[in-house]
């Protein structure tokens, strides 16, 4: 891992960064910093916009934190590998943890579907990216995963790039080596989708929909049952250990595709 400032706080700006740039604090940004963590004008701050890399800016302002002054850049923007974490929403509590720890795992985007057994049928877009911002800041991220809207699971199947590797996590596939299963499929370079289903688990025309798709491997997640929020962060795990970043690749996928059906049972 490259070397990292975990001391100095990070912020997320929604405006373009380059050496003597302003750059003018919401109201909860000031008190942020000014009331939460007593900074002073002349301290400083990293910031970073999900497009310009990470940089260092100094606080300004007479009574409150109200300015950033961007000096130098500290990192150069990356890019997240391209994987989608596709997932059935989950009620307030758990759908924060799910996102922000699917943030911290490295997926680019996240997809919310409505099953038929999904318990949530309305989803909160902006309290999703507001925890996409704040794992990003706390965990030295300084690419922003995109938050899609919701969709029921025919219309996310039907839209999607269908070169895309569609890792399809079944609690009815039988347990095998999931390691070993994603090794031997490998990723197209069209990127992974992460399917990840509700807490009642998938209905049987939903699972026989998904068993017809192209590129699609199912997968078990071990011999016990996961809660649909700790499923999510241990398919990312293994997917990015097997295909993704992990390994010290720039985030890019390639090889075969496997062909429908695919690892089933793995």
């Amino acid at each position: 891992m490259p070397e990292h400032d975990f001391r100095s706080p990070r912020l997320f700006v929604d405006a373009p960064l380059d050496a003597g740039a302003t750059v003018p604090l919401e109201r909860d940004q000031s008190n942020y910093l000014g009331n939460v963590l007593r900074l002073n004008a002349g301290d400083s701050v990293l910031v970073f916009n999900g497009r310009d890399g990470e940089w260092r800016a100094e606080i300004s302002g007479r009574k409150r934190a109200d300015m950033l002054t961007v000096s130098a850049q500290t990192r150069a923007q990356d890019r997240l590998p391209d994987v989608a974490c596709v997932f059935a929403p989950l009620k307030h509590a758990r759908l924060d943890y799910m996102v922000q720890k699917a943030v911290e795992m490295g997926a680019a985007r996240l997809v919310p579907v409505l099953t038929r057994f999904t318990q949530v049928s309305r989803v909160n877009s902006e309290r999703m990216r507001a925890n996409v911002v704040e794992a990003a800041e706390q965990c030295g991220i300084i690419s922003l995963a995109e938050v899609a809207d919701p969709l029921p699971l025919e219309r996310f199947l039907a839209g999607r790039d269908p070169a895309r590797l569609l890792v399809f996590c079944d609690e009815a596939a039988e347990v095998a080596n999931p390691i070993q299963a994603l090794q031997t499929a490998q990723a197209a370079n069209a990127g992974i989708d992460v399917l990840i289903g509700p807490e009642g688990g998938f209905a049987e025309e939903e699972r026989t929909l998904l068993l017809r798709q192209p590129a699609i491997l199912r997968l078990a997640l071990g011999p016990r049952i996961l809660r649909a929020d700790t499923a999510a962060v241990a398919a990312l795990a293994l997917v990015q250990a097997a295909l993704g970043d992990w390994g010290g690749s720039d985030g890019r996928t390639g090889g075969r595709v496997p062909s429908p059906l695919a690892g089933e049972g793995a």
